[in-house]
C-alpha cells in the first residue's frame, strides 16, 4: 500500500510533547483514512513536506517569506501524490531557496505539524499534514527565490521568533538548540 511506508515513519516517530502528539494522532489517523492522503485534490486536506534546514554549526536556519501566506516559514509544499515524503520535502528545499547541496541531518522525521491553511481563490480552507525534516546545508551557498517566495535567508536561531513566533516555528527552533 502507497501509505505504508509514511505510517511506518510516524509510528516511529517520538512527538516532543503533548500538542505535537496530539498532531501526530490526527495526522495517523488522517493517513489511515484517506487512500488518496497525498493529492491535493483531496479537499479535507493532505499531507505536505517540509524541511527544517540549519547552518552546520547548528547557529542558523534558512526561512523563506512565503507569498501567499505573506509569512516566514520553513520551504515545503504538497506531495502532489509522492508518497516519498522525505524526497518531496528535498525537492522542495532546493526549488524553494535555490540550494543545490543539502543533507539529512537526522534520519526519519525532525517534527510534525497540523495547520489550517485559510481559502484563496483556487482553494477552500483545508489542513496541512506537514512532515517535517531536518537537513542541513552550507550557508555560503547562492540563494535564489522562485515564484512562491518573496526572500529566502539565513536567520540566527536566537532571532527566528522575531520573524515568526508560532508555536510550530518556535518548536522546531528548540529542538535544534
Amino acid at each position: 500500500m502507497k501509505r505504508d511506508p509514511v505510517l511506518s515513519l510516524l509510528k516511529s516517530y517520538v512527538p516532543s510533547n503533548r500538542i505535537e502528539y496530539d498532531m501526530y494522532q490526527e495526522t495517523i489517523k488522517f493517513v489511515e483514512d484517506n487512500a488518496d492522503c497525498f493529492e491535493r485534490t483531496l479537499v479535507a486536506g493532505h499531507v505536505t513536506a517540509s524541511g527544517w534546514v540549519i547552518s552546520p554549526d547548528r547557529d542558523r536556519v534558512l526561512l523563506m517569506h512565503h507569498r501567499k501566506l505573506d509569512r516566514w516559514f520553513q520551504p515545503g509544499g504538497h506531495c502532489d501524490g509522492d508518497s516519498d515524503v522525505a524526497f518531496v520535502a528535498e525537492k522542495e528545499v532546493t526549488e524553494e531557496t535555490g540550494l543545490t547541496s543539502v543533507s539529512l541531518a537526522q534520519t526519519g522525521i525532525f517534527d510534525l505539524d497540523v495547520h489550517l491553511i485559510p481559502a484563496n481563490s483556487k482553494d477552500p480552507e483545508h489542513y496541512h499534514y506537514d512532515i517535517r525534516f531536518l537537513f542541513e546545508a552550507d550557508p555560503d551557498q547562492e540563494l535564489a527565490i522562485n515564484a512562491e517566495s518573496k526572500e529566502v535567508r539565513w536567520v540566527p536561531l536566537s532571532e527566528v521568533h522575531h520573524l515568526n513566533d508560532s508555536e510550530s516555528i518556535l518548536r522546531m527552533v528548540r529542538k535544534v538548540i
